[in-house]
């Protein structure tokens, strides 16, 4: 509330004509100098809020199951219809009460800070001066204002790209659903930043200025920077559309790494001292991301693979025993040999419980990277090795899945991966007194008849000693291409195993068990590194120069030291957590044999018919509680609506269409008891 108020009077003329001073004239100029009050009001703030969020999910961890669940249940009873989706199609996608109630107030804010700027300084315009018409003064002043609106979006359009953040994870909120608040966040700041631009190239092409455009004053705003700036800014926009991201996705991929160019030259544009507005949700990102690579420098240990006939494939990792994570939770692969840049990311389709040592991710052939990861595996002979990196795994620890009284969870293709994981666990909570499971009702959406085999998923290859019975399970599966089962609908389901390498390591949390812990430490501890040898430096060389008055030392060297510093005291900290925690569960990342079946001299194809499969014990009840469907696609507003429950919760995980269709049904009032929750990766 007191970061928000911040942001609400920052406009206003009480602050920037008095206040601020104010501020500055109790600040500490002799170490901070004029960015001690940004520091201040800005950074110290967000990351305090940060850190206060990583105790706090530290000490939840501690908390029973039970006390998780019950805090759960009261949670969803009390924001239920603020949940609900109100806007289903248009190019925001589907928004709940909730978000729109926050988009309206974001939205708000916006206004009010472009007003309240424009109107105290248009209050200072009397009459032209210097050659300038009052016109051309408001337009300058105009695009001044823009830029500072802009400034407000780009505060906060780092914070939902970071996968580990304690402030997301507080909020209840994953990375891949919070994805989209980045999307709507970038779009805004880069149409203000593109309007601050051109206004300024109008005015200095009237004012006979355009001298301006190749400026780059010493002590002030540096005009090539910002122009760097933008059109690194302007490429990247560029490629973000739906139609050229989706068609062209590498190319998307590969130009949003300008945005390092983008956030350096902006930091040169307006020095580092103001770029503080921006920076604590950078400087999150950035804690962040040195985590990813450090953890992605590890060779991970794949176990094994299971080959399915409808390309698809299941790629089982050794995982340590002590990493814990909820159902649904994301993880990033890279193959270097596939591709050394691409990331992609997969919901995991094991449980934690119930897979102690190995996490399963579901792959299906359906662009060139994936393709080409089925056509190594599928391939005869199969191949010796595949070396794979790994960041992850991030998830919330919702209890969506338990809060009901029925779960219904509609899957299309691919998208079952979350079911199966979800689906796991209430089997392990049900065989383990965690108390009465809500009924399951599984309605999943295939192309063809071989796509079924995704069923065969449902309980790791290990088989399971859990009782099935305890998990009241339906499932309608629905082949919407093919009216009949065809001859070869149930091929063989092959298993690659995998003979582990030496260097190999188990997935591990990168910060170990006590992750949150850790985080809190790097955050805190790399901005009190960070201050300190900033005011070192300002005390011993900077201020002994320009003593607090930012007309001789030169802006650009000072940014470009405030720059490094915050590198170096992110990758020092950071390093330093990484390296103590891997070394006390060094003796953890022994790769464990599987009791796979190992070949002698290379990785072995062990192929299984699903039929045999099925009629197993363990999978008996799956069987059972299937039903399959041809040449349709299932009416989900007639199954819905034949749902019975006081509380039914109705989960979507599948192409765009599915999840408008169902979140139309949800947000139309034909149950009043559904609770709508959406899983994707596309927006």
């Amino acid at each position: 509330m007191g970061y928000t108020v911040i942001w609400m009077v920052m406009p206003t003329r009480s602050f920037y004509l008095h206040w601020y001073y104010d501020i500055h004239a109790k600040t500490d100029p002799i170490h901070l100098g004029a960015q001690g009050v940004y520091f201040l009001l800005h950074m110290f703030p967000v990351l305090l809020i940060a850190t206060l969020g990583c105790l706090y999910l530290h000490l939840e961890r501690k908390l029973s199951v039970s006390e998780q669940n019950g805090k759960s249940k009261v949670g969803i009873s009390k924001l239920a219809l603020l949940r609900r989706p109100v806007v289903v199609t248009g190019p925001l996608g589907i928004v709940s009460w909730i978000e729109l109630f926050f988009l309206a107030m974001f939205g708000l804010l916006l206004i009010w800070t472009f007003s309240s700027y424009l109107l105290g300084m248009f209050h200072n315009i009397t009459q032209a001066e210097m050659g300038v018409l009052v016109w051309e003064a408001k337009l300058e002043i105009s695009s001044l204002t823009l830029g500072l609106v802009g400034n407000v979006c780009l505060a906060f359009m780092f914070f939902p790209v970071s996968r580990g953040s304690s402030i997301l994870q507080f909020i209840g909120l994953t990375s891949e659903a919070s994805i989209r608040y980045h999307i709507w966040l970038g779009h805004a700041a880069l149409f203000l930043f593109t309007a601050h631009g051109l206004g300024y190239l109008i005015y200095w092409i009237y004012t006979d200025k355009t001298s301006e455009i190749l400026k780059w004053s010493k002590t002030g705003i540096s005009n090539v920077a910002g122009e760097v700036s933008m059109l690194a800014g302007l490429i990247l926009w560029a490629t973000t559309f739906s139609r050229i991201r989706r068609k062209v996705f590498e190319l998307f991929f590969y130009t949003h790494y300008l945005y390092i160019v983008f956030v350096v030259f902006f930091v040169l544009h307006v020095g580092f001292a103001f770029s503080c507005l921006m920076l604590p949700g950078f400087y999150l990102f950035l804690i962040d991301r040195y985590l990813r690579f450090l953890q992605s420098q590890q060779r991970i240990s794949l176990v094994s693979a299971r080959v399915l006939p409808c390309d698809v494939v299941e790629l089982n990792f050794s995982k340590n025993p002590g990493l814990w994570y909820a159902p649904a939770s994301v993880i990033f692969i890279n193959i270097p040999s596939i591709s050394k840049l691409q990331w992609h990311p997969f919901t995991i389709n094991s449980c934690s419980e119930t897979d102690p040592d190995k996490l399963s991710v579901i792959v299906k052939s359906a662009g060139s990277w994936s393709g080409t990861l089925y056509q190594k595996l599928s391939s005869s002979p199969p191949i010796d090795q595949l070396n794979i990196s790994i960041e992850g795994p991030y998830g919330t620890d919702s209890t969506f899945y338990s809060r009901h009284e029925l779960l219904v969870m509609v899957s299309g293709g691919s998208g079952i991966a979350p079911c199966i994981s979800i689906i796991r666990k209430l089997l392990f909570e049900a065989n383990n007194g965690g108390g009465k499971a809500p009924r399951v009702l599984l309605i999943a959406a295939f192309k063809k008849a071989l796509d079924l085999t995704m069923l065969d998923l449902l309980l790791p290859d290990s088989g399971t000693n859990f009782d099935m019975s305890r998990v009241q399970l339906q499932i309608e599966a629905y082949v919407t291409r093919e009216k009949q089962p065809g001859t070869n609908d149930r091929k063989l389901l092959q298993t690659l195993c995998f003979k582990p390498d030496a260097s190999d390591v188990p997935i591990s949390a990168v910060l170990g068990q006590n992750g949150w812990l850790y985080l809190g430490m790097i955050i805190s501890s790399s901005f009190l590194l960070f201050l300190v040898l900033i005011g070192t430096l300002t005390r011993f060389y900077i201020y002994p120069i320009d003593h607090d008055t930012e007309e001789i030392y030169p802006l650009f060297v000072r940014s470009i030291l405030n720059m490094i510093f915050v590198c170096m005291s992110i990758a020092i900290i950071a390093t330093i957590a990484f390296i103590w925690n891997k070394k006390k569960n060094r003796d953890l990342k022994q790769v464990k044999n599987m009791k796979n079946p190992t070949p002698i001299t290379s990785p072995g194809l062990v192929s299984r018919n699903s039929d045999i499969e099925l009629e197993s014990l363990p999978f008996q009840p799956f069987v059972q509680a299937t039903k399959v469907h041809y040449g349709g696609r299932p009416n989900l507003k007639e199954i819905l609506s034949n749902c019975e429950g006081s509380s039914i919760g109705v989960l979507v995980s599948g192409p765009r269409e599915m999840r408008h269709e169902v979140a139309t049904i949800c947000s139309s009032g034909l149950k009043d008891n559904c609770h709508f929750e959406s899983i994707s990766f596309t927006w």
